[in-house]
């Protein structure tokens, strides 16, 4: 499975680079805090898999990087190549990024 480090996301943003990024937590955790993704609770990945892009990069994140792995494993049974786990999700982005994040 491809993974991204938080300051590899971080340099992708800031450079404006083309990808998509997708948020699998609950909506009341995504309500907490996001880094502005597309929000799609793991529980409906597969359903909501058409609106997951497959000709840029994905990055899929979550709290810790557990259930975006679990959803990347989903995705990939459905022929998706092009998607990248982000290492620590959200709890990284703000040890390592953004301390002001409200994190739970």
């Amino acid at each position: 499975m491809n993974e991204i480090t938080v300051q590899e996301l971080k340099e992708k943003q800031d450079k404006g680079e083309d990808f998509q990024l997708v948020d699998v937590r609950e909506d009341f955790e995504y309500e907490t805090s996001n880094l502005g993704g597309l929000s799609i609770p793991l529980g409906g990945i597969l359903i909501e898999a058409d609106k997951v892009s497959k000709d840029k990069p994905v990055v899929v994140m979550c709290r810790s990087g557990k259930r975006s792995a679990a959803a990347i494993m989903q995705l990939e049974q459905l022929g998706y190549t092009n998607l990248y786990n982000l290492q620590g999700g959200i709890l990284a982005w703000a040890a390592e990024i953004d301390p002001t994040l409200s994190v739970y």
